[in-house]
Order: structure tokens, then sequence, then C-alpha cells
């Protein structure tokens, strides 16, 4: 009999949300839309709690719906960080891509194995969403429960104001209120992660640290990265970089120190198109370079 059920619907929206959402954060002519923005706080906030909420009660008694809704975004905020956490000691880092891969794959799984654990159940005895009995339950209410005048102004009302929030957060995601003007300077050490970075060289020994960029300065910026030793230009690691309004640069940067000494101030300096003598962003590390043997 098991072979003959239906496809959990709720699971079905789940596994549809997560695959729609990667279209629109993936494909450029997309990614610009205020919809990629909502899909992505759904993806993060409430589709792995629900999933996983799924996996962990396959069953109706288990949990109610309302319980089910709070558990899930209450999982989801518990998730968030732990993801965030497990990436950023990872080789990919904490970006975009590889976030929106551990999402996906995370949910996706968690869908599976609530998949499974409501086949082990008899049909009547494992929780699923409906969207039939949802609608007749609705059409009951509304076409065939007799109600007050002042009931059905109420209900009116209460309509009305959902769809002028949904309306204003639409419009507010869609039309966002420019912020701050800055730009994100950072440099990373072995395996892309904030720490462990090289400080002890033998003389002519290179040295290779991974640095990031973010421009939000809402307008397009050229960007010089000037590498100095004790403010002494290395010339083989200075860059230039143009980077629109929201857009990154991070690549691996290597450096030779020309100086021996112990304690020596190694600069990573961000210039930008205004001020080519004051630095804008500067980042720094105290490293020692020995005699070679």
């Amino acid at each position: 009999m098991a072979r003959n059920r239906h496809l959990p619907v709720d699971l079905l929206l789940v596994a549809g949300f997560v695959l729609i959402t990667n279209i629109f954060i993936l494909i450029p002519v997309l990614s610009d839309s205020f919809l990629r923005t909502c899909l992505g706080i759904i993806l993060v906030l409430f589709l792995p709690g629900y999933s996983l909420t799924g996996a962990l009660f396959p069953a109706k008694k288990d949990l109610e719906g309302v319980e089910r809704a709070a558990i899930s975004f209450g999982l989801s905020i518990a998730i968030a960080p732990i993801m965030g956490l497990g990436l950023n000691y990872s080789t990919w880092g904490i970006r975009e891509i590889p976030l929106l891969t551990e999402f996906s794959i995370f949910t996706l799984l968690m869908c599976a194995i609530a998949y499974y654990r409501r086949r082990l159940l008899p049909e009547t005895e494992a929780f699923g969403v409906s969207l039939k009995a949802c609608y007749l339950s609705m059409k009951a209410e509304i076409l065939e429960n007799p109600e007050s005048k002042t009931d059905k102004i109420i209900a009116f009302i209460l309509v009305l104001s959902i769809l002028a929030s949904m309306g204003s957060l639409a419009y507010i995601i869609g039309n966002p209120k420019e912020g701050e003007h800055f730009t994100e300077f950072y440099i990373l050490g072995n395996n892309s992660t904030i720490g462990d970075y090289p400080t002890e060289f033998v003389q002519g020994e290179k040295g290779t640290v991974t640095v990031g960029i973010m421009n939000h300065e809402y307008r397009p910026v050229d960007y010089t990265i000037d590498v100095r030793l004790e403010n002494k230009s290395l010339p083989e690691s200075q860059k230039k970089i143009s980077l629109g309004h929201n857009m990154s640069w991070e690549e691996p940067i290597t450096f030779t120190p020309s100086l021996e000494g112990k304690n020596m101030k190694l600069e990573f300096l961000l210039f930008n198109e205004t001020e080519k003598t004051i630095p804008y962003r500067n980042l720094h590390l105290w490293i020692n370079v020995t005699e070679e043997a």
C-alpha cells in the first residue's frame, strides 16, 4: 500500500523552493531581482528547520501545525551559524556559492530523510499537508459558516492589512535605502581562514596570504593594493583592481621579505582612485626574517 501513496506536498514545495532559489541566485539575469533576496531569506531562516523538523517528527501526533512552524524557525536560526562556522574552517570559506550549496544540500537531505521516515508509518499516522483539504476547509469557513456583518468587516480589514504588509516588505526589499559607503578589506591565512598567517621567514623565502576586497561604495571604484615591509614597497606584490558596487575580489598575494629582522611590520595598504598617498584601508602583520643558513 505504501507504493500507492501520494508524494508529500510540503516536502515537494520545500524542494521546489530550494531549486527556484538556486536559479534566482546563480542566473545573472535573475540575480538582481528582489525575489532573490526573499527566496534567500526563506532558504536560510525557514526551510532547513522545516525539513529537519520533518525528519525528527514524521508523525501527525508529534507536533501541531503551529508548533511545527515555530520549531522550524527556531531550528533554522540555530542551524545557520553552525553551518557558517563550519564553512569558515573549510577550504571554501564563507562565500555565497558555498553557503548556497551547503544550505541546499542540507535541506534536500533532510527532506529525503523525512520522506523515508513517513513511509515507514501508516499513511493515516504520517504527517502531511493536503492542499485540497486546506482549500475545502477555507471554503467551508468562508461560504458555509454564518458570520455577522461585523465579523466579515474584521476579516476583510485583516486580509487588507496582511496584503499591505506584504506589499510594504516587497517595496523595501526592492528599493533598499542607500546605506553607509564603505569598503571591506581583509587578509586570510592558510586554507583561507582567519588566523594562521605566515610570520616566520628565512631571507629570500616567499610568503602568501589571501587578500579580499568588497565594494560597498555604491559606485565603481579603482583600487590599488601595496604591500610594504618597514614602510618599503615590495613591487612584485602590487595589484590594481576595479570593482563595481557590491562586487568582490579575493586572490592570493605572494610577497618576498626584502629585509632581515625581528618584529618587522608587514603592511597591506589599500588605496582608492581619489587618494593616492594616504591608504584608504590598511592591515598589517608582524613578521620575523632570519638570515639564510
